[in-house]
């Protein structure tokens, strides 16, 4: 999942070194435009819905809390 993710990631910005970072967005490394794609994608990528109030900053804040969130979402929409 990890992989799927960080292919996404770099598919909207490739210029961010999501392996190190955790704080994409409290830093604003990324903007609203590319966390809608970011959004999108994961949705269509792991058959998930994520609703708006799962978009918050801390589900997007790193690659291991975007994993995190995909992972109880399946859980919960299964």
């Amino acid at each position: 999942m990890r992989d799927e993710v960080l292919e996404i990631l770099r598919g909207v910005n490739s210029d961010i070194d999501y392996d190190h970072e955790d704080a994409l967005i409290d830093d604003e490394l990324l903007d609203s435009f590319e966390v809608v794609a970011i959004i999108g994608d994961l949705a269509d990528e792991f058959d998930i819905t994520i609703d708006v109030d799962e978009m918050v900053p801390e589900n997007f804040n790193s690659v291991d809390a975007i994993c995190d969130m995909i992972e109880r979402l399946k859980e919960e929409q299964e």
